[in-house]
């Protein structure tokens, strides 16, 4: 494996330039994410621990911080080619429309039936779970397109599926819920009273909208207490990162074979899957010298871990039964607004990129969600495509970024995922187009007061 990990990474891609192999950027990282700890030793969660929640193969690939990359099972790629490669389309109305002298890239990762870059990780852990000889798995979903890409991938595996979705998506989104049934999955709003944590989260808040942490935490309580159940999870974790680098190494393969290099790479930031996936390549070259790019990452300003957030040990889950993560978090306990419609609603940021933005080998950036909807609308009305409203964020950036470059002259370089489309996303245009959309900022005394219930760990 040492010498296949100095292998450039282009070997390991097809004449079609989809990848074969998964690259686990953590391999190139000098300081590591920090381990996942458990809550009640506070010491670092080992294989045996964690195997009652997640599969075999899986908590190997969490684990693994030193393999730089993970071959690709056949019976994936065979999967991967009904969508992949995914397109890299040049925004020539967009760069028009905003007369800027900037080159404006985006990845569309929505030409697939999910809708969204979910799948890319949604198979994978379907078909370890298949192997593994599991009846089916639990997750939890907050706009719903992870829900539906895990759906999707266990009809294909014939895996049982049960999705805790965060109540105010349930309420605000049925299509989506219902794209998640017609694939056989079983979805429950999030918390309920189907479980001993969410009956607790009901009584200490009565008439909740949810979170992912509360979501979270009832599937992982359905998985362990049901045989032949495992959990997975759509974001955050390092394995996610590794299955979504195929998005970033697709967008390399495509740049560099007409000699074009980025300025700046911009991706939208809820748990960071779709971000952690985007700037995978480029952030490996960048951590070992070979290139240098301006990342930013973009959250939404009424969730904003990065930017508000803390650097430390927390819960992933609300009923705190997960282990412990050190990543930037605003506290397991806290809830977005209800007001807020834009997706990205974990409470924390991934490990790895909560590292590496800790480093400072990448920025971190907070927009408000009425002018996210304002970027979203620009865009479709420009390019054609209705933008997830978890996209949107990446769009609003990438609009101001070449608006200054329109104000400076510079020729930059721009890429930004499209993580899916917004055709189940479309209760929230309506607030926007019909004007009862508001911004709402969490103050610094709430988040201060969330911070402060942070476990404490020496």
């Amino acid at each position: 494996m040492e010498e296949k990990n100095r292998i450039p990474y282009k070997i390991y891609l097809e004449e079609n330039e989809m990848p074969k192999a998964w690259y686990n950027l953590r391999a190139d990282m000098k300081e590591k994410p920090a381990p996942l700890l458990n809550p009640a030793t506070g010491k670092p969660m080992t294989a045996e621990e964690l195997s009652v929640v997640f599969c075999d193969e899986l908590i190997k690939q969490e684990l693994d911080n030193d393999t730089r990359y993970y071959e690709i099972p056949q019976e994936i790629r065979d999967f991967y080619k009904m969508y992949r490669p995914s397109p890299l389309v040049r925004a020539y109305c967009l760069e028009e429309k905003l007369q800027t002298p900037a080159k404006i890239y985006y990845k569309f990762e929505g030409n697939n039936t999910s809708g969204s870059h979910k799948l890319n990780s949604a198979i994978a852990q379907a078909y370890y779970a298949k192997k593994q000889g599991l009846k089916g798995v639990t997750t939890e979903t907050g706009a719903g397109q992870w829900g539906t890409a895990l759906s999707m991938a266990c009809a294909y595996f014939g895996l049982e599926c049960k999705v805790f979705m965060v109540k105010i998506s349930y309420e605000q989104k049925p299509f989506r819920r219902e794209v998640m049934r017609t694939y056989g999955a079983d979805v429950t709003p999030s918390p309920s009273m189907e479980t001993n944590v969410g009956r607790k989260i009901l009584a200490e808040h009565p008439g909740t909208t949810g979170s992912l942490g509360c979501a979270i935490s009832e599937a992982v309580e359905v998985a362990v207490s049901s045989e032949g159940y495992r959990y997975v999870l759509g974001s955050v974790l390092n394995q996610v990162l590794l299955h979504q680098s195929v998005i970033g190494l697709e967008t390399k393969a495509a740049l560099d074979k007409y000699g074009i290099h980025p300025d700046i790479i911009i991706g939208c930031a809820g748990g960071g899957s779709n971000l952690g996936g985007l700037i995978a390549p480029f952030m490996g070259e960048k951590l070992r010298g070979e290139a240098d790019y301006r990342i930013i990452a973009v959250e939404p300003a009424s969730c904003p871990s990065f930017t508000r957030g803390t650097f430390a040990y927390d819960f992933c889950d609300t009923g705190m039964i997960c282990p412990l993560a050190k990543m930037y978090t605003l506290g397991s306990g806290f809830i977005p607004s209800p007001n807020h419609a834009g997706g990205l609603r974990f409470h924390g940021m991934s490990s790895t990129l909560s590292q590496l933005y800790h480093d400072g080998y990448m920025e971190a950036t907070s927009v408000e969600q009425t002018s996210v909807f304002d970027a979203a609308e620009f865009f479709a009305r420009t390019e054609g495509i209705l933008p997830a409203p978890e996209s949107a964020h990446a769009i609003r950036v990438a609009l101001d970024e070449a608006l200054k470059c329109k104000e400076t002259g510079e020729e930059k370089t721009i890429v930004f995922g499209l993580t899916g489309t917004g055709y189940f996303d479309l209760k929230a245009y309506e607030a926007y187009n019909d004007g009862r959309m508001v911004d709402y900022i969490p103050t610094d005394e709430e988040i201060a007061a969330s911070v402060a219930k942070l476990p404490k760990v020496e």
